[in-house]
């Protein structure tokens, strides 16, 4: 088994006074030479937008865009006809695909959004641009494994153009589970949104990010009442 480990303190800060964000990953500004991604894994921003603020139209290509709102309410915009606000309990995917134009705000004037805006490398280049959200708090699994995002639509969660599965973690203190990695060579990045955890020997405390490979299983154990998020993803980037 192969393993790294990102504490909280050592991700990327940026202070634009309207957001604050912090980067796992190389982005925009911030650029660390080892941490450019975690296999097709190449975003993961942790993000608080002030009221009335945000993304205005911009673009974006080839790339599978996930949004999870963990505070507030988040208004997306794009130009295939969608447009609406997302919460806490909802995801939204977006698949760039051969170019989307799209605007992420705060719905609220006087109340931050946070939320988690994460990249993947698609599995397939130039496809038709899609845009899909859920409410995935009526589906949760306490102290169980819940996934939220898959590759197909036959499958539970969302999906998106890539063999990656994203699940989220709702375990009591106490509470051990074992996971098994979805599909042969996956890798899976685990990210302790709140509480503290355990992997083997390493503890994990919020915002810690722990990436592991060349295994197909591990456990996980909540050394309090923790929130994690698990995203199973392929290590090899095929183009």
């Amino acid at each position: 088994m192969k393993t790294i480990y990102h504490p909280a303190d050592s991700r990327g800060h940026a202070d634009h006074g309207w957001l604050k964000s912090y980067h796992t990953f190389s982005f925009a500004e911030y650029y660390h030479p080892d941490r450019n991604n975690f296999g097709v894994l190449r975003v993961l921003n942790d993000d608080t937008v002030q009221g009335g603020a945000g993304f205005g139209q911009h673009a974006h290509n080839n790339m599978e865009i996930i949004s999870i709102p963990l505070e507030g309410e988040l208004r997306h915009g794009d130009n295939m006809g969608h447009s609406g606000v997302i919460r806490k309990g909802q995801v939204q995917v977006m698949s760039a695909g051969t170019g989307v134009v799209h605007s992420e705000m705060n719905a609220l004037p006087d109340k931050p959004v946070k939320f988690l805006q994460i990249w993947i490398l698609p599995k397939v280049r130039d496809v038709a641009p899609r845009y899909a959200d859920m409410n995935i708090s009526e589906q949760a699994k306490p102290n169980d494994f819940q996934q939220i995002v898959s590759p197909s639509s036959e499958d539970e969660g969302v999906w998106i153009h890539q063999d990656a599965w994203f699940s989220l973690a709702r375990f009591d203190k106490g509470v051990s589970r074992t996971y098994i990695v979805k599909k042969p060579h996956n890798g899976v990045y685990v990210f302790v949104m709140k509480g503290k955890a355990k992997i083997g020997n390493q503890v994990l405390g919020e915002r810690d990010g722990y990436g592991l490979s060349e295994t197909d299983r591990f456990s996980l154990e909540a050394l309090e009442e923790a929130e994690i998020r698990l995203m199973d993803v392929p290590m090899e980037i095929s183009h």
